[in-house]
Protein backbone atom coordinates (compact mmCIF):
# COMPACT_ATOMS: atom_id res chain seq x y z
CA UNK A 1 0.00 0.00 0.00
CA UNK A 2 1.09 3.25 -0.74
CA UNK A 3 2.51 5.49 1.90
CA UNK A 4 0.01 8.88 1.64
CA UNK A 5 2.05 12.31 1.74
CA UNK A 6 0.49 14.73 3.61
CA UNK A 7 1.13 18.88 2.70
CA UNK A 8 0.53 20.87 5.56
CA UNK A 9 -0.87 24.28 4.74
CA UNK A 10 -1.70 26.08 8.08
CA UNK A 11 1.16 28.14 8.01
CA UNK A 12 0.26 29.86 5.02
CA UNK A 13 -3.23 29.21 4.31
CA UNK A 14 -4.31 29.02 8.03
CA UNK A 15 -2.45 32.38 9.58
CA UNK A 16 -3.36 34.07 6.31
CA UNK A 17 -6.65 34.96 7.40
CA UNK A 18 -5.85 35.11 11.09
CA UNK A 19 -6.89 38.64 13.08
CA UNK A 20 -3.44 38.92 14.38
CA UNK A 21 -0.09 38.93 13.18
CA UNK A 22 1.91 36.00 14.43
CA UNK A 23 5.37 36.80 14.87
CA UNK A 24 7.71 35.60 12.57
CA UNK A 25 9.99 33.97 15.23
CA UNK A 26 6.53 31.67 16.80
CA UNK A 27 6.18 31.13 13.20
CA UNK A 28 9.42 29.76 12.61
CA UNK A 29 9.21 27.58 15.48
CA UNK A 30 5.44 26.59 14.39
CA UNK A 31 7.08 25.23 11.04
CA UNK A 32 10.09 23.61 12.44
CA UNK A 33 7.59 21.82 15.09
CA UNK A 34 5.46 20.52 12.00
CA UNK A 35 8.79 19.36 10.41
CA UNK A 36 9.87 17.11 13.03
CA UNK A 37 6.85 15.17 12.77
CA UNK A 38 7.29 13.53 9.22
CA UNK A 39 4.74 15.40 7.18
CA UNK A 40 6.18 15.14 3.53
CA UNK A 41 5.70 19.24 2.79
CA UNK A 42 4.55 22.17 4.37
CA UNK A 43 3.60 25.36 2.63
CA UNK A 44 5.78 27.73 4.57
CA UNK A 45 3.95 31.04 2.98
CA UNK A 46 3.02 33.16 0.07
CA UNK A 47 4.96 35.51 -1.80
CA UNK A 48 2.19 38.17 -1.96
CA UNK A 49 2.64 41.83 -1.80
CA UNK A 50 2.15 42.31 2.30
CA UNK A 51 -0.68 44.99 1.40
CA UNK A 52 -2.35 41.94 0.00
CA UNK A 53 -1.67 39.70 2.92
CA UNK A 54 -0.37 41.94 5.49
CA UNK A 55 0.40 38.40 7.75
CA UNK A 56 2.77 36.87 5.74
CA UNK A 57 4.35 39.80 5.39
CA UNK A 58 7.59 38.30 6.40
CA UNK A 59 7.84 35.57 4.33
CA UNK A 60 11.80 35.61 3.17
CA UNK A 61 12.35 35.90 6.85
CA UNK A 62 10.91 32.61 7.61
CA UNK A 63 11.41 30.41 4.75
CA UNK A 64 15.25 31.37 5.86
CA UNK A 65 15.18 30.91 9.19
CA UNK A 66 13.32 27.70 9.32
CA UNK A 67 14.76 24.43 9.79
CA UNK A 68 14.98 22.34 6.28
CA UNK A 69 14.71 18.45 7.44
CA UNK A 70 15.44 15.76 4.73
CA UNK A 71 12.82 13.95 3.22
CA UNK A 72 10.56 17.81 4.22
CA UNK A 73 9.82 19.74 1.29
CA UNK A 74 9.18 23.26 1.31
CA UNK A 75 6.22 24.38 -0.82
CA UNK A 76 5.02 28.35 -1.19
CA UNK A 77 2.41 29.73 -2.97
CA UNK A 78 3.73 32.34 -5.75
CA UNK A 79 1.11 34.51 -7.11
CA UNK A 80 3.01 36.24 -10.01
CA UNK A 81 6.74 36.66 -11.58
CA UNK A 82 8.47 38.85 -8.78
CA UNK A 83 7.03 36.44 -5.78
CA UNK A 84 8.25 33.83 -7.81
CA UNK A 85 11.56 35.15 -8.22
CA UNK A 86 11.44 36.56 -4.17
CA UNK A 87 10.99 32.69 -3.62
CA UNK A 88 13.96 31.18 -5.57
CA UNK A 89 16.06 33.37 -3.88
CA UNK A 90 15.54 31.67 -0.79
CA UNK A 91 15.64 28.13 -2.32
CA UNK A 92 12.13 26.78 -1.90
CA UNK A 93 11.69 22.90 -3.06
CA UNK A 94 8.49 23.98 -4.64
CA UNK A 95 6.11 26.84 -5.56
CA UNK A 96 2.85 26.55 -6.06
CA UNK A 97 0.95 28.65 -8.69
CA UNK A 98 -3.19 29.33 -7.95
CA UNK A 99 -5.79 29.92 -10.09
CA UNK A 100 -10.00 29.56 -10.57
CA UNK A 101 -11.90 27.24 -12.19
CA UNK A 102 -14.91 29.49 -12.62
CA UNK A 103 -14.55 33.11 -13.92
CA UNK A 104 -16.48 35.00 -10.69
CA UNK A 105 -14.19 33.87 -8.03
CA UNK A 106 -11.02 34.07 -10.15
CA UNK A 107 -11.95 37.80 -10.12
CA UNK A 108 -13.19 38.36 -6.77
CA UNK A 109 -9.42 36.38 -5.38
CA UNK A 110 -7.34 37.41 -7.97
CA UNK A 111 -8.74 39.62 -9.72
CA UNK A 112 -8.30 37.59 -12.97
CA UNK A 113 -10.36 35.08 -15.28
CA UNK A 114 -8.94 31.44 -15.68
CA UNK A 115 -7.74 32.33 -18.91
CA UNK A 116 -5.59 35.71 -17.61
CA UNK A 117 -3.92 33.36 -14.69
CA UNK A 118 -3.07 30.84 -17.34
CA UNK A 119 -1.24 33.70 -19.11
CA UNK A 120 0.60 35.05 -16.39
CA UNK A 121 2.01 31.52 -15.59
CA UNK A 122 3.51 31.17 -18.96
CA UNK A 123 5.83 34.14 -17.38
CA UNK A 124 6.05 32.42 -14.39
CA UNK A 125 7.11 29.07 -15.57
CA UNK A 126 9.85 30.09 -17.65
CA UNK A 127 11.25 31.42 -14.96
CA UNK A 128 11.60 28.33 -13.09
CA UNK A 129 13.43 26.67 -15.84
CA UNK A 130 16.90 26.57 -14.75
CA UNK A 131 16.14 25.90 -11.16
CA UNK A 132 15.28 22.42 -9.74
CA UNK A 133 12.03 23.47 -8.29
CA UNK A 134 9.21 21.47 -8.65
CA UNK A 135 6.06 23.75 -9.84
CA UNK A 136 2.45 22.58 -8.57
CA UNK A 137 -0.60 24.76 -9.58
CA UNK A 138 -3.85 24.75 -7.22
CA UNK A 139 -7.06 24.80 -9.36
CA UNK A 140 -9.30 26.88 -6.98
CA UNK A 141 -13.60 26.00 -7.27
CA UNK A 142 -13.06 22.67 -8.94
CA UNK A 143 -15.94 21.34 -7.51
CA UNK A 144 -18.50 24.56 -6.97
CA UNK A 145 -18.14 28.21 -7.12
CA UNK A 146 -19.93 29.95 -4.46
CA UNK A 147 -21.23 32.57 -7.13
CA UNK A 148 -21.91 30.25 -10.02
CA UNK A 149 -22.49 27.32 -8.60
CA UNK A 150 -21.86 24.07 -10.53
CA UNK A 151 -18.23 23.81 -12.12
CA UNK A 152 -18.62 21.13 -15.40
CA UNK A 153 -16.40 18.42 -15.14
CA UNK A 154 -15.37 19.10 -18.74
CA UNK A 155 -14.13 22.94 -17.34
CA UNK A 156 -11.65 21.54 -14.68
CA UNK A 157 -10.82 18.56 -17.28
CA UNK A 158 -9.59 21.36 -20.19
CA UNK A 159 -8.18 23.88 -17.22
CA UNK A 160 -5.99 20.75 -15.62
CA UNK A 161 -4.79 20.22 -19.58
CA UNK A 162 -3.79 23.55 -20.21
CA UNK A 163 -1.91 23.80 -16.50
CA UNK A 164 0.23 20.36 -17.90
CA UNK A 165 0.90 21.80 -21.52
CA UNK A 166 2.72 25.12 -20.17
CA UNK A 167 4.92 22.69 -18.43
CA UNK A 168 3.15 22.85 -14.51
CA UNK A 169 4.05 19.33 -12.76
CA UNK A 170 1.76 18.63 -10.37
CA UNK A 171 -2.16 19.82 -9.98
CA UNK A 172 -4.21 20.67 -6.55
CA UNK A 173 -8.16 19.84 -6.78
CA UNK A 174 -9.43 22.33 -4.09
CA UNK A 175 -12.58 22.20 -2.98
CA UNK A 176 -12.82 26.14 -1.97
CA UNK A 177 -15.91 26.37 -0.07
CA UNK A 178 -16.69 22.66 1.18
CA UNK A 179 -18.90 22.21 -2.06
CA UNK A 180 -17.95 19.12 -2.92
CA UNK A 181 -19.36 15.71 -1.90
CA UNK A 182 -17.63 11.90 -2.07
CA UNK A 183 -19.72 10.26 -5.41
CA UNK A 184 -18.13 14.06 -7.13
CA UNK A 185 -14.96 13.65 -5.81
CA UNK A 186 -14.67 10.23 -6.80
CA UNK A 187 -15.76 10.60 -10.08
CA UNK A 188 -13.66 13.69 -11.12
CA UNK A 189 -10.55 11.78 -9.48
CA UNK A 190 -11.27 8.96 -11.27
CA UNK A 191 -11.54 10.93 -14.94
CA UNK A 192 -8.29 13.21 -13.94
CA UNK A 193 -5.77 9.98 -13.11
CA UNK A 194 -7.46 8.02 -16.22
CA UNK A 195 -6.23 10.75 -18.43
CA UNK A 196 -2.88 11.75 -17.01
CA UNK A 197 -1.89 8.52 -14.62
CA UNK A 198 1.84 10.30 -14.15
CA UNK A 199 0.84 13.11 -12.89
CA UNK A 200 0.97 13.76 -9.40
CA UNK A 201 -2.65 15.07 -7.74
CA UNK A 202 -3.54 16.50 -4.76
CA UNK A 203 -6.83 16.94 -3.26
CA UNK A 204 -7.18 20.16 -0.89
CA UNK A 205 -10.45 19.98 1.16
CA UNK A 206 -12.30 22.60 2.98
CA UNK A 207 -14.89 21.42 5.75
CA UNK A 208 -17.18 24.03 5.27
CA UNK A 209 -20.32 20.92 5.74
CA UNK A 210 -18.63 18.57 7.49
CA UNK A 211 -17.68 16.30 4.48
CA UNK A 212 -13.75 17.24 4.42
CA UNK A 213 -13.09 13.47 5.54
CA UNK A 214 -15.65 11.80 3.52
CA UNK A 215 -14.14 13.39 0.60
CA UNK A 216 -10.94 12.50 1.33
CA UNK A 217 -11.44 9.01 1.95
CA UNK A 218 -13.58 9.35 -1.37
CA UNK A 219 -10.04 10.18 -3.34
CA UNK A 220 -8.00 7.56 -1.54
CA UNK A 221 -10.48 4.99 -3.08
CA UNK A 222 -9.95 6.14 -6.29
CA UNK A 223 -5.94 6.10 -6.05
CA UNK A 224 -5.00 9.36 -4.80
CA UNK A 225 -2.16 9.59 -2.56
CA UNK A 226 -1.32 13.10 -1.89
CA UNK A 227 -3.56 15.37 0.46
CA UNK A 228 -3.46 19.34 1.62
CA UNK A 229 -4.82 19.75 5.27
CA UNK A 230 -4.60 22.11 8.20
CA UNK A 231 -3.43 21.87 11.87
CA UNK A 232 -6.42 22.29 13.89
CA UNK A 233 -8.48 22.96 10.86
CA UNK A 234 -7.27 26.60 10.33
CA UNK A 235 -7.90 28.47 6.82
CA UNK A 236 -10.42 29.52 4.82
CA UNK A 237 -10.68 31.77 1.17
CA UNK A 238 -11.18 35.12 2.24
CA UNK A 239 -12.73 35.85 -1.22
CA UNK A 240 -15.23 32.52 -0.76
CA UNK A 241 -18.44 33.60 0.87
CA UNK A 242 -18.86 30.56 4.37
CA UNK A 243 -15.52 28.90 3.40
CA UNK A 244 -14.37 27.59 6.64
CA UNK A 245 -11.51 25.83 7.36
CA UNK A 246 -9.44 23.07 5.64
CA UNK A 247 -9.62 19.51 6.28
CA UNK A 248 -7.57 19.20 9.76
CA UNK A 249 -4.41 17.60 9.44
CA UNK A 250 -4.84 15.29 12.99
CA UNK A 251 -8.15 14.05 11.51
CA UNK A 252 -7.17 12.97 8.56
CA UNK A 253 -4.31 11.87 9.86
CA UNK A 254 -6.12 9.76 12.38
CA UNK A 255 -8.83 8.68 10.37
CA UNK A 256 -6.42 7.19 7.79
CA UNK A 257 -3.96 5.60 10.30
CA UNK A 258 -6.86 4.02 12.06
CA UNK A 259 -7.56 2.31 8.82
CA UNK A 260 -3.73 0.83 8.59
CA UNK A 261 -3.08 3.53 5.93
CA UNK A 262 0.61 4.49 6.28
CA UNK A 263 0.69 8.59 6.29
CA UNK A 264 4.82 8.72 8.01
CA UNK A 265 3.28 10.88 10.43
CA UNK A 266 3.64 11.11 14.20
CA UNK A 267 0.38 11.42 15.59
CA UNK A 268 1.37 12.12 18.73
CA UNK A 269 4.11 14.56 17.66
CA UNK A 270 1.35 16.39 15.54
CA UNK A 271 -1.10 16.67 18.22
CA UNK A 272 1.50 17.66 20.35
CA UNK A 273 1.86 20.74 18.23
CA UNK A 274 -1.75 21.06 17.35
CA UNK A 275 -2.55 21.40 21.07
CA UNK A 276 -0.49 24.49 21.06
CA UNK A 277 -2.24 25.97 18.51
CA UNK A 278 -5.10 28.31 20.81
CA UNK A 279 -1.84 29.85 22.11
CA UNK A 280 -0.28 30.90 18.78
CA UNK A 281 -3.49 31.98 17.20
CA UNK A 282 -5.60 33.48 20.28
CA UNK A 283 -8.60 31.40 20.15
CA UNK A 284 -9.87 27.42 19.88
CA UNK A 285 -9.55 25.69 16.60
CA UNK A 286 -12.20 23.11 15.53
CA UNK A 287 -9.90 19.99 15.33
CA UNK A 288 -11.83 16.49 16.63
CA UNK A 289 -8.77 14.15 17.88
CA UNK A 290 -6.97 17.08 19.63
CA UNK A 291 -9.80 17.53 22.13
CA UNK A 292 -11.13 14.09 22.56
CA UNK A 293 -7.71 11.56 21.85
CA UNK A 294 -7.59 9.07 19.56
CA UNK A 295 -9.55 6.19 18.98
CA UNK A 296 -7.37 3.88 21.35
CA UNK A 297 -7.79 6.30 24.28
CA UNK A 298 -9.36 4.58 27.25
CA UNK A 299 -10.83 5.83 30.22
CA UNK A 300 -11.30 4.17 34.01
CA UNK A 301 -14.49 2.60 34.39
CA UNK A 302 -17.24 4.87 36.41
CA UNK A 303 -17.40 4.53 40.08
CA UNK A 304 -20.50 2.87 41.57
Amino acid sequence: MTRLQINEVAPRDGLQIEADFVPTEAKIAFIDALSATGLARIEATSFTSPKAIPNLRDAEEVVRGIRRRPGVDITVLVPNLRGCERALACGVDEINLVMSASDSHGLANLRMTPKQSLERFTEILAATQDDRVFVNASLSTAFGCPFEGEVPESRVIELVERLLERGVQGVTLCDTTGMANPGQVARLCEAVQERWPATPFTLHFHNTRGMGLANALAAWQTGITRFDASLGGLGGCPYAPGATGNVCTEDLVHMFEQMGVETGVDLDALLAVSAGLPELVGHDTPGQVVKAGKADRRYPMPKR
